[in-house]
């Protein structure tokens, strides 16, 4: 896996980009940030959706449980109220589908209700920590870092979590350790799109020690699937295609195909699209479609799952 990135002009100009992004109007950042993908999509064209070097298998690496072909975790983020009100629709058709999955909450960006939690993990989902609030400045300092981590885990051990994603995918493996969790999920295997961009380079899940302790740390699991809000809100992509190419690479090597999702920007009423909207049927037809080409074959887990297989056996 690739290491850590050092602290460089990029992380000074994107902690500065969180300190006025609040008044920057959502559509200026929406077309910004199109513009900006626009630029991005041909110079990275060999390294995204698919960085062929990802593929090799872990060191003594057996295979998945059951002889599947690949694995398969669903998650999603969400990121505002307007999200929240929707998880119930996502979660029945997922429901309805066979699958399950994991919804990541910001802790004090929105009420997340108790009933709503109970809900989901009484359906068989999982209900995962999305930082504190979605503003972009988790890892702005050590010490406020620390504090965080602190309120963290206090949610942590209320809802009875056991995983964590940073907001806005930014990430720093190190000060990760602070945190009471199994797993981490804030890394990708590739991903130029995002404001932190370094990948790292696998599409299997890894073990991230403390000082090199081989008892002390914590299961990263990088999504490797791209995400929804790059497809269709920066890219505007009218179909599945990146999804389903994407998939199929990570089934032809025996990968874990991990995605995220937003409730946020799914439209479940087939009403006119928002900026930061695309239809929902988009993901239905991937599930669909990973039921239909792939039926048997995928070991479906919820990401605590994934971790603790992946502790057991690495």
């Amino acid at each position: 896996m690739r290491s850590q990135p050092q602290p460089s002009i990029a992380m000074l100009f994107r902690r500065a980009y969180y300190i006025v992004k609040p008044v920057i109007p959502r559509w200026v950042q929406i077309q910004l940030r199109r513009y900006a993908a626009r630029c991005k999509l041909g110079k990275y064209r060999h390294i995204w959706p698919i960085d062929e070097k990802a593929a090799k298998p872990p060191e003594k690496w057996q295979g998945w449980p059951e002889g599947k072909r690949f694995a398969l975790v669903v998650t999603h983020d969400v990121e505002s109220e307007k999200g929240l009100k929707r998880c119930r629709s996502l979660a029945e058709m997922e429901k309805k589908l066979g699958f399950c999955s994991s919804f990541n909450f910001t802790a004090e960006g929105y009420r997340v209700s108790q009933e709503l939690r109970d809900h989901l993990t009484s359906k068989g989902f999982e209900v995962g920590i999305h930082g504190l609030i979605h503003d972009g400045k988790l890892y702005n300092s050590r010490a406020s870092f620390e504090k965080q981590a602190k309120r963290i885990n206090r949610y942590l051990q209320e809802w009875g979590s056991v995983g964590f994603r940073s907001p806005s995918m930014q990430n720093n493996l190190d000060w990760i350790h602070d945190l009471n969790i199994e797993y981490d999920a804030s890394t990708f295997d590739t991903d130029p799109f995002e404001p932190q961009p370094e990948g790292m380079g696998t599409i299997f899940p890894f073990r991230v020690s403390q000082n090199g302790s081989t008892s002390k740390g914590y299961i990263e699991l990088p999504y490797t699937l791209p995400q929804d809000f790059t497809l269709f809100i920066l890219l505007r992509g009218k179909n599945i295609d990146i999804w389903k190419n994407k998939l199929d690479w990570i089934a032809e090597h025996g990968g874990m195909a991990l995605l995220i999702t937003h409730p946020d920007y799914m439209n479940f009423n087939n009403t006119k699209l928002g900026i930061e909207e695309y239809s929902a049927e988009h993901y239905q037809q991937l599930l669909e479609y990973i039921k239909s080409k792939y039926d048997g074959q995928y070991w479906h887990v919820l990401p605590k799952d994934m971790a603790r297989f992946w502790k057991e056996r690495h």
